[in-house]
């Protein structure tokens, strides 16, 4: 079960581009009986074990990674993110896991909206093949080579979303592809392939620092199971990759808001009745 749950993680990350990983936690708490901070923080651990193969992948082969502002959200967030982690231990399970659920419905509305708006965007996968893309000129420059001029309006914009993306990470396991992708690109005149791609990188490394704050702030060993969802969570990735490029569509990503939707749901009414 466990090994289904990590493929479906990573199938998922790897599909909806931003928010995908918001699944994880749901799918641990039904399908794996797991109390919610257990499964934030193996949320975490297979998040990175997911986003470290696809950001490998996407180093090795294409150059639409940003490294300038993803070093520095990555390491904001690394920083905060055990903060976030231990607020959740402090928070009671129902005021967490109804938090959790606003956030959810959130980033499925968001979904939902920027599918209907922009349905090209949908198309523009973790795990597909991108393409550079002529961008638009919007807050901060880029140099001649391509490179993120780091201004002050700039760096104090990533600062805050590294900030926000490590708390949240740290409180309810998600990646925070949701807010990166659009903190990057507000920023930015850079295509969604280089926002999407970049966000893999700081996910990875956010969510390795809050499980590895979860480690130290818990007696539970979680190897074994993180092991199985793990492995599920890559495998679910290549799978992304092979079909990615081909399925991901605006229809699809409103599945997916439905689903995250009423998996939300019913997880919150389970725990809570």
């Amino acid at each position: 079960m466990l090994l289904l749950i990590g493929v479906l993680i990573g199938l998922m990350l790897g599909l909806t581009g931003a928010g995908g990983s918001v699944f994880a936690v749901p799918l641990l708490m039904l399908l794996a009986g797991l109390p919610m901070t257990d499964a934030v923080g193996l949320s975490l651990g297979a998040v990175a074990a997911s986003t470290f193969y696809g950001s490998a992948r996407l180093s090795m082969r294409q150059r639409t990674i940003l490294w300038k502002p993803g070093v520095i959200l990555a390491l904001v967030g690394a920083i905060t993110a055990p903060l976030g982690k231990w607020l959740g231990f402090q928070i009671p399970e129902p005021w967490l896991l109804a938090s959790f659920s606003l956030l959810a419905a959130i980033i499925a509305g968001r979904m939902w909206h920027t599918a209907k708006r922009d349905p090209q965007a949908a198309e523009v996968v973790r795990a597909g093949n991108f393409m550079q893309t002529p961008p638009l000129d919007l807050l901060c420059n880029l140099s001649r080579t391509g490179q993120f001029e780091l201004r002050p309006r700039c760096f104090s914009g990533l600062l805050v979303g590294g900030l926000v993306v490590g708390l949240l990470s740290g409180l309810f396991g998600v990646g925070g592809g949701f807010l990166i992708v659009p903190l990057l690109l507000i920023l930015s005149p850079i295509s969604m392939a280089q926002a999407v791609s970049t966000s893999l990188v700081i996910i990875a490394l956010v969510s390795s620092s809050g499980f590895i704050s979860h480690l130290l702030m818990t007696e539970h060993n979680p190897w074994r199971l993180l092991g199985l969802v793990a492995a599920g969570g890559v495998l679910g990735m290549v799978a992304g990759q092979a079909i990615g490029h081909k399925v991901a569509n605006a229809v699809l990503q409103k599945i997916f808001a439905i689903s995250l939707l009423a998996i939300t749901l019913v997880t919150l009414i389970s725990k809570t009745l």
